[in-house]
């Protein structure tokens, strides 16, 4: 008897196990479908992959002028994760607004903001976008709505919700597009925004870029609940979903489904973009804790914009030729906004005093 009721409690352990296998296969199998890429124009296609493009060379110069000592205090970079600005700014509308943390240039590029204002910022001149005085982690553009640039970690996260207060109070259906880190994922002030922006349903989507390492310490490793950083809004009633953050495609799909939920007055929203930064934290890192074999991987499966060049050259909508004119196209817009950036005068010191205090 006593062999028997084993024999039955083994059989039910084994059936259990393979009913949660079963749920655990459809749960990958209805989240890559969720994330499978939707139809885009030749036209759609050759934009992504110039704007991404832009910022992949931009950042490029911009390591090249850190290293010649042309760039001072931090420079973060975003080569690698260029997809997932270009994607959700593509389901942007005239008045929406961005607010991101410190690893901000790709996102300035792909609101519109001129490269030469960016990279003469980067340097401390007189022509970028803060006069010189922000650099790397402090630019602004009241023009495109951009809000910065934040450099203490987390912090932008409740100024995105106090934007989106604002479009709210005024009337608009806009949204903020407030990006974060999965290294700020464990700060108190992220939750707390998280809490308000369901009570007041503000029109906020949370996009977090997971490129898997907080500095030099692996998600994994930081998070108390896993690398299912998606899930952190559950406790305020925030919708959240993982998208495949190096697919420019996917990105704008589930970009398109967050601003239509804002738009229509339900609340919050929060998109995981798993990505990945090909570079250290900042250029000071230099990034010891992955191996190259990791790195490499990443760069030849999964590189953002080589899956953008064999769609537009698998489907006969651009040729290697075409693509080269894109890319000479822009190195020349970084040359001369790398030009531009040492041309510029340094900033007169009576701009100390300048934009400190405003009267209101």
């Amino acid at each position: 008897m006593a062999n028997e009721s084993s024999k039955k409690s083994s059989a039910k352990k084994s059936s259990a196990k393979q009913a949660a296998s079963k749920r655990a296969a459809a749960k990958r199998a209805s989240r890559k479908a969720a994330t499978k890429a939707p139809a885009a124009t030749p036209d759609d296609l050759m934009q992504y992959y110039r704007d991404m493009l832009l910022i992949r060379r931009f950042e490029e110069k911009a390591g090249q002028l850190y290293g010649m000592g042309l760039i001072g205090g931090f420079c973060h970079l975003y080569i690698g994760q260029e997809a997932v600005v270009i994607g959700m700014q593509a389901c942007t509308k005239e008045g929406d607004c961005v607010i991101t943390s410190y690893r901000d240039h790709g996102h300035m590029l792909a609101t519109g903001m001129d490269p030469k204002g960016v990279m003469a910022e980067l340097t401390g001149r007189e022509g970028g976008y803060s006069k010189g005085k922000g650099g790397s982690m402090h630019m602004f553009s009241k023009e495109k709505n951009f809000y910065g640039g934040h450099g203490i970690v987390g912090a932008q996260v409740p100024l995105g919700a106090g934007i989106a207060f604002a479009l709210q109070y005024k009337g608009t259906d806009n949204v903020c597009l407030t990006y974060t880190g999965d290294g700020a994922m464990n700060q108190g002030q992220v939750y707390e925004s998280f809490n308000m922006a369901t009570l007041w349903k503000l029109p906020v989507i949370f996009v977090i870029e997971n490129n898997k390492y907080g500095m030099g310490t692996s998600v994994e490793r930081s998070s108390a609940t896993g690398a299912n950083l998606h899930d952190r809004g559950k406790a305020h009633g925030i919708p959240g979903f993982e998208v495949d953050g190096m697919d420019v495609l996917a990105v704008r799909e589930a970009g398109e489904d967050a601003v239509a939920h804002c738009r229509a007055g339900k609340g919050p929203i929060i998109l995981e973009m798993k990505t990945y930064r090909y570079r250290g934290h900042s250029m000071s890192d230099p990034a010891k804790y992955r191996s190259k074999e990791e790195v490499n991987k990443m760069r030849q499966q999964h590189d953002p914009i080589d899956l953008v060049r064999g769609r537009l050259i698998d489907g006969g909508h651009a040729s290697e030729e075409d693509l080269k004119a894109i890319d000479k196209e822009v190195k020349q817009i970084v040359s001369e906004a790398a030009d531009f950036s040492q041309q510029s005068p340094e900033p007169d010191p009576s701009e100390l005093w300048t934009d400190v205090l405003l009267d209101a």
